[in-house]
């Protein structure tokens, strides 16, 4: 058996309580309890003393394969190739495209060079997981998993218009057992559909569906009940209507009341808070407020908060009118993919200034959403990885949570127009280190329902990352000491020094044999591929991990 001791660092590890100096062992790739013996040894000891050791970084909601991640790093061949900026590599390891949307490996590269060992593709359609699961074995380090889009899936909306539930949920298992997927993702529920047809925007909640006669509402409240039926270990991840449109903030909130009483993880919150109206662009505002209000008194609801950042970037959505929107609103190149059954996306360059107005309230209004949601643990830290900005952003992130000056300076610095327009001046609130571990690592884990990561208690997963103490919090979080995955060393002193390639992680549940064969039944009745091809194989995910679902209390 091999066992690392990491000896005498400060241990941030809020899930468990800790936050003082210890002892944390590791043995075959698990946490364990100390030894009884006091002259146990290790084979490897790390002396962490005067550092800070935390779990690996968790990421609930990022785009790493797929193929609109595949789309944008096609149509952008102006995003530089070179050396990776996060981790200096030996010979033998490979380089690719970095950018905003880096190579599957780079992008293993550069997580484990910020101290993240865990990150969820949130966004796949079904016919497309399989091509993700081949990049998933193509990204090192880091351990994978993907939600599986379902908010405009045709089986899914025949089943919610005949109005049994009980079809839904059959439904729902056999997609996601079919991609080996780990959750479940509504993206404008119906709204995509919509607009493939040819028509208009559905704004409201209550608006139908041409050729399937369900509404949003439907769509969505049916798969979060399914979700919990199904005992999924993640909520309904969900991604509402009007995404990046003044004045969508009361669709959402309507879309929080909708969803009262079963669990959903809303996703990229930044993008769905803003006042004002689409007739009146002058009138953009952010309205954080009454959402992180209505958040803070429903425990049910969990959000991760899409943060833009200043800089180039790209965006790439499964929603694919707003794809178009933004395309159309800047001018710049714009691609939709569309995927049979499912999914539109849009994928578009975009860069968003300091000096421009709408990115300033929208830069604004993320952190609102930070500083407003009262409990930690119901706010997971995401850039909407690369729409808002890159992972890579992380540490600036961090420091504008943890530096109230900073923040200030920014803001100083941003049109006087924008600066009225959002609260964030009055919000005098600055994270300390144990909630920065809570946002980035055991917040995250938990809306997952990852046990075994997001701290390091017994059993965990043996993934940790090592930082030297700093006042300038963003140089902190840029690099960390030592990064251990499963044990193993992988970073040293900002050279990687390993790469293996981590887990597969997906809902391992049982599907009725019957309702399979009906369901490939309806699937060849309606599809231009042969269903038997559309289930991923189980030798086919890359390392695979699964995670029992079973019915929830």
């Amino acid at each position: 058996m091999c066992t690392l001791l990491i000896r005498g660092g400060r241990v941030v590890d809020p899930a468990n309580g800790v936050d003082g100096v210890a002892d944390v062992w590791i043995r075959d790739g698990r946490v364990v309890a100390a030894p009884s013996d006091s002259d146990a040894r290790a084979d490897r000891t790390i002396d962490a003393r005067g550092y800070v050791v935390m779990p690996g970084g968790v990421d609930v909601h990022s785009h790493i394969a797929g193929s609109k991640v595949n789309a944008a790093r096609i149509m952008r061949p102006e995003e530089r190739r070179g050396d990776d900026r996060v981790v200096r590599r030996r010979s033998g390891f490979r380089s690719g495209t970095l950018g905003s949307v880096p190579s599957s490996f780079a992008t293993g590269y550069q997580y484990a060079g910020l101290g993240y060992t865990s990150a969820v593709d949130a966004a796949i359609p079904p016919l497309g997981a399989r091509t993700a699961h081949a990049e998933f074995g193509d990204v090192p380090v880091v351990d994978k998993a993907m939600l599986v889009l379902m908010g405009n899936n045709h089986l899914v909306m025949e089943a919610v218009k005949a109005g049994d539930r009980a079809a839904v949920e059959r439904t729902v298992a056999w997609l996601l057992n079919s991609a080996r997927g780990f959750g479940v993702k509504a993206v404008n529920p119906g709204g995509v559909e919509q607009w493939k047809r040819g028509g208009a925007r559905l704004a409201g909640w209550d608006d139908r569906v041409d050729g399937f006669d369900v509404s949003p509402r439907q769509i969505v409240t049916a798969l979060a009940e399914a979700v919990d039926a199904l005992g999924l270990p993640h909520a309904l991840h969900f991604h509402g209507l009007n995404l990046g449109i003044a004045g969508n903030w009361e669709q959402t909130l309507e879309g929080m009341k909708a969803l009262q009483g079963r669990r959903v993880h809303m996703a990229h919150v930044q993008f769905h808070g803003y006042g004002g109206s689409p007739d009146a662009p002058a009138d953009f505002s952010a309205n954080v407020g009454p959402l992180a209000d209505f958040v803070n008194a429903h425990s049910g609801i969990t959000v991760d908060v899409g943060q833009v950042l200043f800089g180039e970037t790209t965006s790439m959505t499964a929603d694919g009118p707003t794809g178009h929107f933004l395309a159309e609103l800047t001018g710049r190149k714009w691609y939709d993919h569309d995927v049979e059954q499912e999914d539109g996306c849009g994928v578009s360059p975009i860069e968003y200034k300091d000096r421009n107005f709408v990115h300033a309230v929208q830069w604004a209004a993320g952190l609102e959403w930070f500083l407003r949601v009262d409990d930690p643990w119901r706010v997971a830290l995401s850039t909407d990885h690369p729409n808002g900005a890159s992972f890579r952003s992380y540490p600036d992130l961090i420091a504008l949570l943890m530096d109230r000056n900073l923040r200030d300076e920014t803001l100083d610095r941003l049109p006087e127009k924008a600066r009225e327009r959002t609260g964030l001046k009055d919000l005098s609130r600055e994270y300390s280190l144990s909630e920065i571990a809570v946002v980035t690592r055991a917040g995250p884990a938990r809306i997952l329902g990852l046990a075994h990561k997001g701290h390091l208690g017994p059993g965990a997963d043996g993934d940790v990352a090592i930082y030297a103490p700093d006042d300038d919090c963003r140089r902190m979080f840029a690099m960390p000491r030592w990064v251990v995955k499963a044990g193993e060393v992988v970073v040293d002193d900002g050279e990687l020094k390993a790469a293996p390639i981590g887990r597969t992680l997906f809902a391992e549940m049982d599907v009725d044999p019957e309702a399979r064969a009906a369901l490939l039944a309806r699937l060849g009745a309606s599809a231009s591929f042969h269903p038997a091809n559309f289930a991923v194989g189980p030798d086919e995910a890359s390392n695979p991990l699964g995670l029992r679902a079973g019915a929830r209390p």
